[in-house]
């Protein structure tokens, strides 16, 4: 069920992604309410589970992660275990930034970034191939990113 926002709420949400470190009073000058019902707005957001967290976005290639690659993985078995079992490996697995389940003819997309080829490579054949039920693995290396919007668009 999709979750029922007015005007406000809608206004909220659009500027917590745009700067989720503002404080409650700019965000209530922002929206155009006084800062208490802001904070009960937002705080109810938080619980309904709208607003997920709050995190920090930072440059991985000014950090050292200099390769970004993407892996599509096909798996011998799709059966519910074997679908869990492949996801609770990924969670221990720090190169792997994101995982999606897929339908299709692949399983899974990993993004991966790494501080050089030769980490990802190793990666790949140590651990991506080398885990259970993995029966194929197909990469592709990132050029340059074009688009990065980590938020959800929202018309209001």
């Amino acid at each position: 069920m999709k979750a029922r926002l007015d005007a406000i709420d809608w206004h909220i949400l659009k500027e917590l992604q745009q700067d989720g470190r503002m404080t409650n009073v700019e965000l209530a000058r922002r929206v155009g309410i006084s800062a208490p019902p802001c904070l009960r707005r937002v705080r109810a957001l938080e619980e309904a589970g709208l607003v997920k967290g709050y995190r920090t976005i930072l440059d991985e290639k000014q950090l050292g992660y200099d390769v970004t690659a993407f892996a599509m993985v096909g798996l011998h078995s799709q059966t519910e275990a074997d679908l869990l079992g492949f996801e609770k490996q990924v969670a221990g697995w720090k190169l792997v930034r994101e995982s999606y389940m897929l339908s299709g003819e692949v399983d899974f997309l990993l993004k991966c970034v790494a501080p050089d080829l030769q980490t990802l490579q190793n990666f790949i054949i140590s651990e991506l191939t080398a885990a259970p039920n993995v029966d194929s693995v197909r990469t592709a290396l990132t050029i340059r990113k074009t688009k990065d919007l980590p938020i959800v668009p929202i018309d209001e």
